[in-house]
């Protein structure tokens, strides 16, 4: 079975991927370099596996997680749908079943708010795992004049950590520590209320109640 290492290994892979974060870069556009990647991965991996979900598909997950946003080289507009349909000959090249390339490419092609549909479990965790990375650590600008407004929500993030629990209830939450003389809590939703959103709807395919939580309130 295909496993993530070789994913990572992958010449054309790791190519595309720095390719992206550079384009990106010129756009001014946050981060999207191996610390995303790899977190999202992490993440996708630690929500199939603490629901309780098999290791392969927690390993799909994790590589689904990894891939997502290969399609930044091309265009960062549609780069979900780029992305599939980039990696499909590649996964094929290293011999992973049909079944699972089309779970794959369902995640990464599903993983954007404005057309995501949440289609399978794998889809659902690389959702959360891509929305809730909210980091100070992401802003690639200098200069805060030239901020956007979520260039400073993301700058205004000091900690963001995912939590899950199984009991009582299944919950995934998001809990972040903004600094507000940087972002208010409400330029946090004017910005980010689609992506909690379709978190909300990942959580709900995985058959749990999404949680955000900003300076120890209770928001969703």
């Amino acid at each position: 079975m295909v496993c993530l290492e070789q994913v990572k290994n992958y010449p054309d892979i790791k190519t595309y991927m720095e390719k992206g974060h550079e384009y990106l870069g010129t756009m001014g556009a946050i981060e999207h370099s191996h610390r995303h990647i790899e977190r999202v991965a992490e993440n996708s991996y630690k929500i199939l596996k603490e629901l309780g979900y098999s290791e392969r598909e927690a390993e799909l997950a994790a590589i689904a997680g990894y891939l997502h946003d290969i399609g930044n080289f091309v265009n960062r507009y549609n780069h979900g749908r780029n992305g599939a349909l980039i990696i499909k000959d590649m996964l094929k090249e290293m011999q992973m079943p049909l079944e699972e390339i089309a779970i794959i490419l369902s995640a990464i092609g599903n993983h954007e708010e404005q057309t995501g549909v949440v289609v399978t479990s794998v889809a659902a965790a690389v959702i959360i795992a891509d929305k809730i990375d909210v980091h100070c650590s992401r802003v690639r600008k200098k200069d805060m004049a030239a901020f956007t407004m979520r260039d400073r929500v993301n700058y205004a993030a000091i900690k963001s950590e995912l939590e899950i629990e199984t009991v009582p209830k299944r919950i995934i939450r998001l809990r972040l520590e903004i600094n507000q003389t940087i972002c208010s809590v409400m330029e946090y939703f004017e910005i980010f209320m689609t992506k909690m959103v379709l978190c909300r709807r990942a959580a709900r395919k995985l058959n749990c109640e999404f949680e955000l939580i900003i300076n120890n309130a209770k928001l969703l």
